[in-house]
């Protein structure tokens, strides 16, 4: 068994065991992502010359055919000629191979579809679902590139009176969907539509306990919305809890995706949500029942404040320690470990040699459905606080962070 003992500074030079065991069919996905997808640009000038002409013939065929619709989209005119509508337009495109036939069409029976749905005001309509508000389906906080982050998750529904409430019947299933649309829709108002800017979102999709054959028709209307009327709005789209079964499903309908598409995916089996969201975002913009530290009250004290990231091996006991910390002062700290099952505990030293250690948070077993600890701890003296997390018991290597701020006491002697 290996222990060690860690300054918040010296995370940046932890090393991870190199004993991976063989890779899996879905952990096989994650390095197809990472390997071949490559996300546009946007940048006219980067373009094939053919593909700079299909552009140009798509805006002359638009202005063509639409004297009398709608032309913009997200606040943007698609004839307005500028970087803008030129990164709408190339979204088409790209979903159509660059042929400007289909690309036009394709555009058209979106913007009368985004008329019909009154799609421009959705995102300030009450639905009724608040309840279903950061549980199913949410934005939240950003990806290590700055791509928004959507959440989804259906396992709420597994519940029959919950389904019944919300697919019951058909006009309560284009409730939902018209719901489910308006929180793409303010995911999508978050992108810069900008050469060289953030033009996708990313979109987690957690499918621990999702029913599968009572959702499949609710699913497949979503999936036919997203695919023709938000083409190339998505960066990655990452699964995560996915069950065995799933890998015999890809399987049978991976031959049908064209190999962008499934460059885009990522898996992650049920137990590993953390170690993957991880590889794409930081800790402080992942909910903590993912074993990140964002809570959904976070964003009324403004942006999260940022997280170090560190890694625990299997058989290593890791030791934080936060050092100079005054007396009188309050230190607050939130530490997490993606699928604990470890032990942790919290003790402040005191500087002072005859003083005594003083257990803040005594040892206890961390389960793997737990969320982040978050706590606080005033000094009477000048001390450390040292947050351990025991991994001895283990063989597999663990992602983590930590996050803490001092406050200085402000009474006057």
């Amino acid at each position: 068994m290996d222990s060690s003992s860690l300054s918040p500074n010296s995370f940046d030079h932890q090393k991870t065991q190199n004993n991976e065991p063989k890779k899996s069919f879905i952990s096989s996905l994650i390095t197809l992502r990472s390997q071949h997808f490559k996300e546009d640009t946007y940048f006219v000038s980067e373009l094939k010359p053919t593909e700079q002409k299909s552009l140009q013939e798509l805006k002359e065929k638009l202005a063509a055919s639409s004297s009398s619709k709608a032309t913009s989209m997200w606040g943007v005119s698609l004839l307005g000629g500028d970087d803008k509508a030129d990164v709408i337009l190339l979204k088409f495109l790209r979903a159509r191979d660059f042929k400007v036939g289909d690309s036009l069409r394709m555009l058209e029976k979106c913007l009368e579809w985004r008329e019909e749905f009154k799609a421009e005001k959705l995102t300030e309509e009450d639905l009724g679902f608040k309840d279903l508000e950061g549980k199913v389906a949410y934005m939240r906080g950003y990806d290590k590139e700055g791509h928004p982050v959507c959440y989804n998750a259906y396992g709420l529904f597994k519940e029959k009176e919950m389904y019944e409430r919300v697919f019951g019947d058909e006009e309560k299933l284009n409730k939902f969907l018209r719901w489910r649309v308006q929180v793409l829709e303010r995911g999508v108002k978050m992108l810069h539509f900008k050469p060289g800017g953030v033009n996708s979102i990313i979109q987690v999709t957690d499918l621990k306990d999702m029913p599968k054959r009572e959702l499949r028709v609710a699913s497949n209307q979503i999936l036919s919305l997203f695919q023709d009327n938000y083409p190339e709005m998505v960066a990655t789209k990452i699964f995560i809890n996915v069950p065995w079964y799933f890998s015999v499903i890809y399987s049978m309908f991976s031959p049908f995706l064209t190999q962008r598409t499934k460059s885009k995916f990522v898996m992650s089996k049920e137990g590993n949500a953390a170690e993957t969201l991880y590889k794409f975002i930081r800790p402080e913009d992942i909910p903590v029942q993912y074993g990140g530290l964002s809570r959904p009250t976070d964003s009324q004290n403004g942006p999260p404040k940022p997280a170090s990231e560190f890694s625990i091996k299997g058989g290593e006991k890791v030791n934080i320690q936060i050092e100079g910390i005054e007396g009188g002062a309050t230190i607050t700290w939130d530490i997490v470990v993606g699928g604990w099952d470890l032990e942790y505990t919290a003790e402040f030293v005191p500087n002072a040699e005859e003083s005594y250690a003083i257990v803040v948070e005594k040892p206890k077993k961390m389960k793997a459905s737990d969320e982040a600890v978050s706590n606080s701890f005033t000094t009477v003296e000048a001390g450390k606080l040292i947050l351990s997390v025991d991994n001895t018991l283990s063989r597999k290597k663990k992602v983590a962070a930590y996050r803490y701020t001092v406050r200085k006491s402000t009474t006057v002697a």
